[in-house]
């Protein structure tokens, strides 16, 4: 199980700033000295974290399984996005574009509470690595919940959605 992770509706002035970062350490700087600084400071109606719940909210997405290319789209994108914007294995960073994220959104407003607990019971503890019990289900709904919200905002906004967890 990864760490803990973090949405953010960004606008296209970032997103040009962290493709214009030469490397993976640049981008990832870019994105804990500016960025998260920013948004935590003066834009948090445009972050939604997630804690250590993605994981969970991720396999109760698609297959039940973590991974980059299962379940379906447009599900699978709303945790790892479609453009994968850093390569080394102590950080996921992640991008939807504007148009991604209104799919996303619409799908994530589809997702019914009984459906989604439908699909969390379906974890394998074992691959999961905790136990997938209630208490576990009721705090993944919770921050499902909360990135939902943002990938409404973000929709209506125009906005890209950007996905930041460590590893």
């Amino acid at each position: 199980m990864g760490c803990l992770g973090v949405h953010f509706g960004i606008t296209e002035q970032e997103v040009r700033r962290l493709r214009a970062c030469e490397t993976d350490e640049a981008r990832l700087e870019y994105l804990q000295d500016e960025l998260e600084e920013d948004f935590f400071a003066n834009q948090k109606e445009w972050v939604a974290e997630t804690d250590k719940a993605w994981d969970a909210i991720h396999r109760s997405l698609t297959d039940g399984r973590i991974g980059w290319n299962n379940g379906t789209y447009p599900l699978k994108h709303a945790i790892f996005g479609a453009e994968i914007l850093y390569g080394l294995d102590d950080y996921i960073l992640t991008l939807n574009t504007p148009a991604q994220v209104v799919e996303i959104a619409k799908a994530l407003g589809e997702v019914t509470e009984p459906g989604f607990r439908k699909n969390y019971f379906r974890i394998d503890p074992k691959d999961y690595g905790c136990p997938v019990d209630s208490n576990d289900y009721d705090y993944t709904w919770e921050w499902f919940i909360t990135m939902r919200e943002l990938y409404s905002r973000a929709a209506e906004a125009h906005r890209y959605v950007l996905f930041a967890a460590s590893q």
